[in-house]
């Protein structure tokens, strides 16, 4: 039952979009339809509004993200200031109290990574096409396709930067922390 309403034409190189717009609408408009071009400064307006709230919606993420990293990291690092004390105790370095904090979380970046790209790439390709149909229409190939290799793996790889980026105030207060102070903390 459902009939389209609207269709989108794309002129060869060569052929005006105004001239053709005008003669389709001399045929279609006895039939109850209308012609119209839309300016390409109208196409960029509403393609570039579109990449800004995607953007902001992903640096909120983004910042989102990172403040969970740096709950868990604090929480943790302050679970285990006694171990550290006793660490730097017997000789670790500021440096070395770093590395430990950002290692441990590393690891988990990695496997945030390995289980959250393909989890996203999964759930792109079945969400997409659902929102399509739901307003009515179907998604391109060039809309659905946007996850090559090289992308995937930058992915996985900001989960791994997100997660030391997150670490690092922990990290330096942890190597800060005076091992004295550290030893009496339980």
């Amino acid at each position: 039952p459902a009939e389209p309403s609207t269709f989108l034409i794309t002129v060869q190189a060569g052929v005006s979009a105004d001239d053709y717009a005008q003669k389709l609408a001399s045929v279609v408009r006895p039939l109850g339809g209308g012609a119209t071009t839309v300016p390409p400064a109208e196409q960029k307006g509403v393609i570039l509004i579109m990449q800004a709230m995607a953007g902001l919606l992903t640096l909120m993420l983004v910042a989102v993200a990172g403040l969970g990293v740096l709950n868990s990291v604090v929480l943790d690092t302050r679970e285990r200031v006694h171990d550290l004390g006793v660490c730097k105790a017997i000789g670790m370095t500021p440096r070395q109290t770093v590395s430990l904090v950002l290692t441990s979380v590393a690891a988990i970046g990695v496997i945030g990574g390995l289980l959250g790209v393909p989890v996203g790439y999964v759930l792109h390709g079945l969400v997409m096409p659902v929102m399509a149909r739901a307003v009515g229409t179907t998604m391109p190939s060039s809309v659905l396709d946007v996850y090559g290799p090289t992308r995937l793996l930058l992915l996985g790889l900001g989960g791994v930067m997100l997660a030391v980026l997150g670490a690092l105030v922990p990290a330096g207060w942890a190597a800060r922390t005076r091992t004295a102070t550290a030893l009496r903390t339980e």
